[in-house]
């Protein structure tokens, strides 16, 4: 239906790497060639999304020199502006090379963390160039299999360490971006620190520069450790820290599925919906997940378009929800010391989401 097609103002954004994602798996090859960056912008940009995301890695090879450098992004952003697209947010891949194997910024290894400093330092410069005010930083290697080999408290004081260094970084010349802390329970670490978004926000409190710093809590990271998205969400607003989100969908206690939007958990996705509908976030609706396996290059699209779709409609569940005279009365009754009717409340929530209301 047409009321569900996007636009650029429902600020919807994709990564690179998502609908760029060739469907390597730990048991197996990719299925897909790589799509081009420029391609990447231009089809979503015919699909109605907002912009694009990236690590530092999905444009510019890291044995690209200056010169090519400088030509990769000069074109890149010749092509995002172009098709009226935006970059919100960069990040940073502290997780492929080897060298990070056993931590970045957590690594006991001095030089491993100046050289992870030194690439995350390197990722901000190329998002103030390409107008990103995010930079979100997902500690990917900053765990252990095993507790004998590091002392989880000097790990997060090394970690701190380096989070300190980057807002050095930022605020030294004088750029205007903030820095979201994006918490996972495990994968590919064993156990990762800081694992989910309640413990990020404990540890901001103990930056140098908390100010500028944040979360970006992911459907699918909360959804491994067996909690809804949502209060993760309502905990980085009520903090004020809700600087970025990353959307898709998760079976709970897998492995990192990265599934599309609302392809599990429908009532989870609504929830998660409402609290950025209600809570008044104004950033990017974010999408880091990926097509199926089983799909081809079109099959990509088909997954973009599906993400964005789901989020739509959810919204206008929402303001159903919001508007519902029986619902809002309900709820009303129990905020006055009335008795709660919970059961009833829900199976109206269901009645709405299965079109039957």
């Amino acid at each position: 239906m047409a009321e569900y097609e996007p636009h650029k103002e429902d600020r919807f954004t994709f990564g690179l790497w998502t609908v760029g994602n060739v469907g390597r798996d730990p048991f197996g090859e990719p299925v897909r060639p790589r799509i081009e960056p420029a391609r990447i912008v231009r089809r979503l940009a015919a699909l109605g999304a907002y912009g694009v995301s990236l690590h530092d890695d999905d444009l510019v090879p890291p044995t690209a020199d200056a010169a090519e450098r400088r030509g990769i992004v000069a074109e890149f952003r010749r092509v995002v502006d172009g098709e009226g697209m935006r970059v919100p947010m960069t990040t940073v891949n502290l997780f492929s090379d080897p060298v990070f194997r056993d931590g970045a910024l957590t690594s006991l290894d001095p030089g491993v963390r100046r050289r992870a400093i030194d690439k995350a330092r390197a990722a901000i410069d190329l998002g103030v160039e390409l107008g990103a005010d995010i930079f979100v930083l997902w500690g990917g290697r900053e765990g252990v299999e095993t507790d004998a080999a590091k002392d989880a408290r000097e790990a997060l004081r090394l970690y701190r360490e380096g989070i300190n260094a980057l807002t050095r970084y930022i605020r030294d010349r004088g750029y205007p971006t903030r820095i979201a802390l994006e918490a996972k329970p495990n994968e590919p670490r064993g156990d990762i620190y800081l694992p989910t978004t309640g413990a990020m926000l404990a540890f901001i409190a103990t930056l140098d520069d908390p100010d500028i710093v944040g979360v970006n809590p992911e459907v699918a990271h909360e959804k491994m450790a067996g909690l809804r998205a949502a209060h993760a969400i309502a905990q980085a607003q009520d903090a004020g820290k809700l600087f970025h989100v990353d959307l898709n969908d998760q079976h709970p206690g897998r492995y990192d599925q990265d599934l599309r939007f609302g392809s599990d958990d429908l009532k989870g996705a609504f929830f998660v919906v409402r609290a950025l509908e209600n809570g008044g976030y104004q950033g990017p609706r974010h999408f880091d997940a990926h097509a199926y396996r089983t799909e081809d290059e079109e099959g990509v699209w088909e997954f973009a378009r599906g993400c964005m779709r789901t989020y739509l409609i959810l919204r206008e569940k929402v303001r159903r929800f919001e508007e519902d005279a029986e619902i809002q009365g309900l709820l009303q009754e129990a905020r006055a010391g009335g008795k709660p009717r919970n059961e009833r409340l829900d199976q109206l929530l269901v009645d709405l989401l299965l079109g039957v209301r």
